[in-house]
């Protein structure tokens, strides 16, 4: 047995295990900690990729893996961040189930599970789709997630966590939005570059560069800036960069 070919698979459960570590964390009342826990997740799904390139050790049950794992750090737990946002200031207008029964469970707020569903539709198309090197086809999981993450941790910063600061309405379009860009056939480009050189990399680093500078002068608040940033990049540059 060749104990490089399981490296990368290990990570990979890493990723796995932090997308469940943000669900607990999520509902044990701790947003915050659920939101940090999807860029762990990111952290180990760009580390095992990294180390199979490096290793050469790429195999179709770690492709397999790897999605599987996504679904869940990337779907269900950005999901559930969703349901929490919008669900911070309903009245009982919108209760699918009372709260005299088993907790109450909200139903505009179920809405949000359409981040898992189109997240997974998002990442079998790409399984089956060899075009997508160096530009991305729909919005990848990880960029949705991220976005979704970076909002309590935003709001945690600004001091606005639990009050309802953004509204379930909102919570929705964004859902909606975020869902149809992961579907879409609009290019988003990749940080896979053949060099690190200016030429042929303009946006990538200007992107970069921005985002360096939004995190320095506002932190946490400047993460779902960024993300919007990004998006708008790839809609108007990304198809230059292919």
């Amino acid at each position: 047995m060749n104990l490089k070919q399981h490296i990368p698979n290990a990570i990979t459960c890493g990723n796995l295990v932090s997308g469940c570590l943000s669900v607990l964390f999520l509902t044990s009342g701790m947003p915050v900690k659920a939101a940090i826990m999807i860029f762990v997740a990111g952290f180990f799904d760009f580390l095992d990729g990294f180390s199979a390139r490096l290793l050469h050790a790429h195999s179709p049950i770690g492709a397999d893996l790897d999605s599987l794992s996504d679904v869940v750090s990337f779907g269900v737990a950005p999901g559930f961040i969703m349901y929490w946002l919008m669900s911070r200031n309903l009245d009982s207008r919108f209760w699918l189930v009372p709260p005299s029964t088993i907790g109450g469970v909200y139903l505009l707020p179920c809405l949000a599970f359409l981040l898992p569903v189109f997240s997974a539709i998002r990442l079998a198309k790409f399984n089956i789709d060899d075009t997508q090197k160096t530009l991305f086809r729909g919005l990848p999981a990880p960029g949705m997630a991220i976005f979704v993450a970076s909002l309590p941790l935003a709001l945690s910063q600004a001091g606005h966590l639990t009050d309802g600061c953004i509204s379930a309405w909102a919570c929705v379009g964004i859902t909606l939005f975020f869902s149809f860009l992961m579907v879409s056939r609009l290019r988003f480009f990749s940080f896979k570059m053949k060099s690190t050189k200016w030429k042929g990399n303009e946006v990538r680093w200007i992107f970069l560069l921005v985002a360096i500078v939004g995190f320095a002068i506002f932190r946490l608040v400047a993460l779902p800036f960024v993300m919007i940033l990004y998006i708008l990049m790839s809609i108007f540059f990304a198809e230059k960069m292919e």
